[in-house]
């Protein structure tokens, strides 16, 4: 992986007195890292300090001073020039946004990712004088005098790093100037990288947590010759702390943790090698880096959900969304600090939610299926929110509820029938299709006043419950199987038509398999001849709600489906930038704001890609073979092999995993790998320029690498220059009209500006 150069400076030379082309050709490596080394550390190989960084133009330290304050300067300069332009909600501000007002206001909500990054954006906003007011209802909202720019100037800020992150970490990797500046200039004037900074959105957030935490990795690998040293702590567990962040941010985290897993991998597997080492100075090897790169990541991950759950103690909107245990603990909440039976008697009046995310309570009301739509009877659907309709009456197959006149509670095992309580009709399945799940049968509501026939029987069923276990209030997880037809009770999920009043489809399906659309749990339970218990004796504990948080967050990203007529991409249309995002605006009058990589900057790390394994091809062959090279050609292999495998790799975990996924992708998916993409350019167009000698002889070749890495860098900025109204905003004609300021500029059809 991304191993330190340096450290091969530290080893004895070995002496051999023959002549063979292996041993010449290792004893040029030695040299060769042996000048680096004293480039790189200002140190001469006979181990005097080099007078290099003192003389010339200023020396190597200050150039790169100088360098990284000019790459800093415009980082931040770019990404913070018309901050507050557009004033009003682009794209997702609308969710992120809304979810930082959600922090602020203490009310709880759902969203797919973990909630460090929305935490963070609601710090931000309340640390900046925003009260969390603004509704962000929609695009195109106008902020006016609500206070964004705190929110927007924090992403905007942790995004203005990443050039900076990037040029330490190409710079360590190849002890390049010109190959850190190359990658700079290719992230600092990207559109794509300059638009995706500067808007309240997870994805700068993400972006941050991940080049910091490849950026401590690479500081941490250089220190490979001190272990234990307090530098050596100090990168290991910033890249702890780093990693936890990534996570925290969004479950993409999990690509640059496996990242940083294979480099200790391979780090523990150099150390198991190394014969001088005993097995205990391993083995501390082996749990510094358990404490410090799993056990803290994973406690600072759990704190971030402490802290998640400490905040957001309101009932809000995204109550439905979690087991009815759950959302007793919300204040609000109509189950919170209330009483109720603890086990379910017959006799009792109940609401019964479906454990699937979106599988809503158990519903019916007066409106009858539609003339072809199974038997013409009453509709029986589930539904997303609390309401009246929700309520069932829970009795004997005879109707006799309590003939002693003490209310039996109901064991698993019984047979059951479910009254309505407004239409008094009883739950009911037959052998007619389901609406919409054809290989369904359909619900519905039969009968009257209790009257019905067999088909209105429902064995109730205990999750792992033996024959006579209570059924208790929302705990149980509970299934409902229909005797005549032996289907049980589930909820699609599809939504019905408007005749169904677009709610959730209820059928009784033929496959017995547990799943949580066909498991359900007892929420409200009323009954008045029974003792009550405060629900607070049912709260779930900590642990059981993070468990619960991560369940509902992986079903939620599984269930983000690709919906007719939405703006979606695939993986391969990314690095060729084939399609970007509107974040503001669609005609000539308002203020447009696209999403598009600066094409040059896209394809020029595209075409890096194959040029990179041609050359780490041509120079493993040489180094393998023993040919013969200049000690600058071996620099350079090495770099390709280390610098440039350890970056391609993490491009690699960061794309790949992408074409795997079935649910629905979005261009801004693939910034975290064009990072690692553009470094990797970096590294590899400065290989192939500083091999011209290849072509020429000095001091011609001097001149044409100048003159190459000259033209990269005019490119990147002509560029810019030329698509930067994408980011910073534009209006006028659109690019395909007359008088467009970006006429001639739409290079490919796909591209809508």
């Amino acid at each position: 992986m991304a191993r330190d150069i340096s450290k091969l400076r530290h080893r004895k030379p070995h002496v051999d007195t023959s002549e063979s082309p292996h041993s010449q050709h290792q004893s040029s490596v030695n040299d060769a890292n042996a000048k680096l080394l004293s480039e790189d550390a200002g140190v001469s190989s006979n181990g005097t300090h080099s007078q290099k960084t003192t003389r010339g133009k200023g020396g190597a330290a200050p150039n790169k001073a100088l360098l990284m304050l000019m790459v800093a300067g415009l980082s931040f300069a770019t990404r913070f020039y018309r901050l507050s332009e557009p004033p009003h909600v682009c794209w997702d501000e609308t969710h992120f946004g809304k979810m930082g007002s959600f922090y602020i206001n203490r009310t709880f909500f759902f969203d797919v990712h973990p909630p460090l990054g929305k935490m963070l954006i609601g710090l931000a906003g309340y640390l900046t004088g925003y009260d969390g007011t603004f509704p962000f209802l929609k695009p195109g909202d106008k902020y006016e005098h609500h206070n964004y720019l705190g929110m927007r100037g924090f992403c905007a800020g942790l995004a203005s790093f990443l050039p900076i992150f990037a040029f330490q970490i190409v710079l360590d990797l190849s002890q390049s100037l010109s190959a850190a500046l190359i990658t700079a200039s290719l992230l600092i004037f990207d559109t794509g990288c300059l638009t995706i900074s500067q808007y309240i959105l997870l994805d700068p957030i993400l972006m941050f947590f991940i080049m910091a935490a490849v950026l401590c990795t690479v500081k941490f690998n250089q220190l490979q010759h001190r272990p234990f040293c307090s530098l050596w702590w100090m990168w290991m567990l910033l890249t702890g702390v780093s990693l936890s962040g990534a996570l925290g941010v969004k479950f993409v985290g999990l690509f640059v943790i496996l990242l940083v897993g294979l480099n200790t991998v391979s780090d523990l597997w150099r150390l198991f090698g190394d014969l001088s080492l005993s097995l205990m100075e391993i083995f501390k090897h082996f749990l510094a880096r358990v404490a410090a790169l799993i056990l803290l990541p994973l406690l600072i991950y759990v704190t971030i959900f402490a802290l998640h759950f400490v905040v957001l103690h309101k009932s809000g909107p995204g109550d439905g969304f979690f087991s009815s245990a759950f959302q007793s603990r919300l204040i609000g909440n109509n189950l919170h600090n209330a009483s109720m039976p603890e086990y379910l008697a017959y006799g009792s009046t109940i609401t019964v939610k479906n454990l699937q995310i979106a599988g809503g309570y158990l519903h019916s009301h007066w409106h009858l299926y539609p003339e072809g739509v199974g038997a013409k009877q009453q509709q029986v659907t589930a539904y997303l929110h609390k309401d009246y309709n929700n309520l069932w009456l829970v009795h004997r197959p005879s109707g006799n509820d309590d003939p002693s006149g003490v209310p039996e509670l109901v064991r698993h095992g019984d047979i059951i029938k479910l009254e309505h309580k407004e239409t008094t009709r009883s739950l009911h399945s037959h052998l007619h299709e389901a609406p919409l799940t054809k290989k369904h049968f359909q619900v519905t509501g039969y009968g009257i006043n209790g009257t019905g026939d067999k088909n209105d029987l429902w064995q109730i069923q205990v999750s792992g419950g033996q024959k006579g276990d209570l059924v208790k209030v929302l705990r149980s997880k509970v299934r409902f199987l229909h005797k005549a037809s032996g289907c049980v009770l589930f909820s699609s999920g599809k939504t019905l038509p408007k005749w169904g009043w677009e709610q959730v489809e209820v059928t009784c399906s033929p496959y017995l398999k547990e799943t949580l659309s066909s498991q359900w749990n007892i929420e409200d339970h009323i009954n008045p001849k029974l003792p009550n218990i405060s629900l607070s004796l049912l709260k779930p504990g900590f642990l059981e709600s993070l468990w619960e948080s991560h369940v509902v967050m992986v079903r939620g990203n599984s269930g983000l489906k690709p919906k007719d007529n939405e703006a979606n991409s695939k993986p391969w249309h990314w690095p060729v930038n084939y399609q970007g995002l509107r974040f503001s605006g669609v005609n000539e009058t308002e203020y447009r704001v696209y999403l598009l990589g600066n094409p040059v900057v896209w394809w020029l790390n595209l075409g890096s890609l194959g040029v990179y394994l041609l050359l780490l091809f041509v120079g493993s062959v040489t180094l393998q073979r023993g040919i013969a090279v200049r000690a600058k050609r071996e620099e350079s292999c090495f770099v390709l092999q280390r610098g440039g495998g350890f970056l391609f790799l993490g491009w690699l975990l960061h794309y790949a995993p992408f074409f795997s996924m079935s649910r629905v992708l979005y261009y801004h998916h693939y910034f975290p790998a064009m990072l690692f993409s553009s470094m990797l350019s970096g590294i590899t167009l400065d290989v192939l320029l500083k091999n011209t000698d290849l072509l020429l002889n000095p001091p011609y070749c001097d001149w044409l690498q100048r003159a190459g890495q000259m033209s990269v860098l005019f490119v990147i900025l002509y560029s810019f220059y030329l698509f930067h109204p994408l980011s910073y905003g534009m209006t006028g004609p659109l690019a395909h009209e007359a008088g467009s300021s970006m006429a001639g500029l739409k290079w490919m059809e796909s591209w809508e500006f």
